[in-house]
């Protein structure tokens, strides 16, 4: 538990919320039939995300969900109203929870797979309960929270559909959700690099970097999840590193080494230097530094209330927009 918080009432919690963590991720012994269905290695992704929390510096590694976590509680600062209890999926060390303040949040749940992140977790002047869970299970009520919001986690979770069905249904009605993740043009310099010299060195390639969700899609999934009042926009962050390897090693500080099922397991020293050759020579700059492009995808919808407001139904105008120019030429008449 962070930030001095209370425990928990025992209302907020579903009664078959006591199975482990492990229960609720696939095994390895599931990786041959998990195909589309299934791309991401879950067990595997909680282990890097631990293996980070635990390096020497991890601070070293958070400016990009910093930055992202920032631009989050803007979007919550911009709702003109306090919400009584929140909830952050896949929170980390709790970079949305270090921008907020009691008059925005007035006590926050924490959750995360990876419990060596909630360990780490930043100071917050919020009352924080912290809570080791899966994106995908999450072990709570219906009708729950005010507001819910996630930071650049949700890209791993194997049922996106699912995930966004689960926040809306913790969500109490005219509840708000606000999440961040990554876009498909992310790292597009690295993953062109790595193909280029595969296929040059080995005949063909492998993914490297994890499949990610086109943005015409996230505001459909979350429409078939009951959210509605959608807004889903997008924006890029670009980080320039002295080298490929460097972009490399952030990475996995991150934890964000891919952890798809398909992933191949080495990548030979040869066609590494000429990755990082390629790299340098599509997309180096003149200083000699690579640019790396991270696109994030933000969303906001709603949890549906009779008392929301709602665009009138079509036909239903008692003006046309000819007589809005008739008046409009009107009134410029009387001026004259």
């Amino acid at each position: 538990m962070g930030g001095g918080g209370s425990l928990p009432a025992p209302g907020v919690f579903k009664q078959t919320a006591c199975r482990s963590l492990a229960e609720a991720l696939p095994t390895a012994a599931a990786s041959p039939g998990s195909g589309a269905r299934s791309p991401f290695d879950r067990q595997l992704k909680r282990k890097q995300k631990n293996w980070a929390a635990l390096q020497p510096e991890p601070a070293k590694y958070d400016y990009l969900r910093e930055e992202v976590g920032g631009r989050v509680a803007d979007r919550v600062y911009d709702i003109a109203r306090t919400f009584p209890l929140a909830l952050d999926v896949g929170c980390g060390s709790g970079y949305i929870a270090q921008y907020l303040n009691k008059e925005a949040v007035e006590k926050l749940f924490q959750v995360d797979m990876a419990e060596n992140a909630l360990k780490n977790t930043m100071e917050t002047e919020i009352p924080t309960v912290s809570v080791v869970a899966d994106e995908e299970f999450l072990p709570f009520k219906e009708d729950t929270f005010d507001l819910v919001v996630s930071s650049l986690s949700l890209h791993w979770v194997n049922d996106l559909p699912k995930a966004f069905r689960e926040i809306h249904q913790v969500l109490k009605p005219d509840g708000v959700f606000i999440g961040a993740m990554f876009g498909g043009e992310t790292l597009y310099e690295l993953r062109c690099s790595l193909q280029l010299a595969e296929l040059e060195r080995e005949g063909g390639f492998s993914p490297h970097i994890s499949p990610f969700t086109d943005v015409t899609d996230v505001g459909h999934l979350l429409g078939r999840a009951g959210f509605n009042t959608l807004t889903v926009d997008t924006d890029e962050i670009q980080v320039n590193y002295p080298g490929m390897f460097e972009v490399m090693e952030d990475l996995q500080g991150m934890g964000e080494s891919n952890c798809s099922w398909n992933r191949k397991p080495i990548l030979h020293r040869e066609t590494m230097l000429a990755a990082a050759a390629i790299y340098q020579e599509m997309y180096g700059s003149n200083d000699g530094s690579v640019p790396a492009t991270f696109q994030i995808y933000y969303m906001i919808g709603w949890k549906f209330q009779e008392s929301q407001a709602r665009p009138a139904q079509r036909g239903s105008a008692t003006v046309s927009l000819g007589d809005l120019a008739k008046i409009n030429a009107f009134i410029s008449g009387e001026k004259k």
